[in-house]
Formats: C-alpha cells, sequence, structure tokens
C-alpha cells in the first residue's frame, strides 16, 4: 500500500508528470521522485499503462503529478515561491529553469516549460520590502519592479539609497 501524505499539491500535466517531476528532483535539493502509477485501463486522455499518476517532493512539498491531458493548463494563480540565500542560488535555479525550455518573467518570476509558476524570491529582497524603514522598502520595492531575475546586489543598494 502506498503512503500518502494527508495534504498533498495536485499538479495537472498534459502527459509528461514523470519528465517534470524528474527535473524538479535533479535541480531542487530535498526534492525526489516517488512511486509512478499507470493507468489501470484506458481513460480519456489515455490508454491502460500509461503513467497516469506520479508521487513527488519539491524542496519537502509533497506533490501528485496527474497525466490528465491537454483540458487544463496552468497559469500564475498557483507558482511555488522559492527563498534563496545568495545571487548563485538565485542564478541556478532561474537559469535552471528558464535555460530547460521556460520563460522569464517580471520581479522574479519564470515558468518551467510544463508551464508551472516560480518566484525566485532571495530572502534579502523579501527583508528589504518588509522593511520597517518604509523608504527604504518602497526603493527596494520599485528597484524590484524594473527586473526579471532578481539581482541582489541591485536590491541592496535600493535600500541603501
Amino acid at each position: 500500500m502506498t503512503n500518502i501524505a494527508k495534504n498533498t499539491i495536485c499538479l495537472w500535466y498534459n502527459d509528461d508528470a514523470e519528465a517534470a517531476a524528474r527535473f524538479y528532483a535533479k535541480t531542487f535539493p530535498d526534492s525526489s521522485v516517488g512511486a509512478v502509477h499507470r493507468a489501470p485501463g484506458d481513460y480519456p486522455s489515455g490508454q491502460e499503462g500509461d503513467v497516469l499518476t506520479v508521487e513527488f517532493t519539491v524542496l519537502g512539498i509533497p506533490c501528485l503529478g496527474l497525466n490528465g491531458g491537454p483540458a487544463f493548463t496552468h497559469n500564475e494563480a498557483f507558482s511555488f515561491q522559492v527563498a534563496t540565500e545568495d545571487q548563485e542560488e538565485t542564478d541556478r535555479y532561474w537559469n535552471a529553469i528558464v535555460g530547460n525550455g521556460g520563460q522569464e518573467s517580471e520581479c522574479g518570476w519564470c515558468k518551467d516549460k510544463w508551464g508551472i509558476s516560480w518566484q525566485i524570491t532571495p530572502v534579502a529582497l523579501t527583508n528589504a520590502f518588509t522593511s520597517s524603514d518604509r523608504q527604504a522598502a518602497k526603493r527596494a520595492f520599485d528597484a524590484m519592479m524594473t527586473m526579471r531575475k532578481i539581482d541582489i546586489a541591485a536590491i541592496e543598494a535600493a535600500v541603501r539609497g
């Protein structure tokens, strides 16, 4: 019997949940691919024996990838937000996602090639725009609004004024 988490994020994929799960496991720490379940019979977007669901973990978060076909697509209403410690880690995750068929967006957001949105958010950015110094926070926020991938040095310079 499969050990199922009490609460799991279910992500709908067209037909490549396993490839997505393997990419996440390779890219992020505390990530892995668990069980791969095959369909016991034909279904609207697949046949008996096709990969139907994939259990995986992304940065410690249990997920289930469902190969449900093209009926639904992802949008920015759901994203993974990844807190990064420095520019190297920020660059590594951003470049992995965008460089693997993904696309850049604004303010530290990007999408992977499966359409899942990611916020690659340096801790320095969060600390800057939540600062009790509201003028410094506004400068950091305004700087972020001009960026795609977050540049920590530019955020820190904005905080300093």
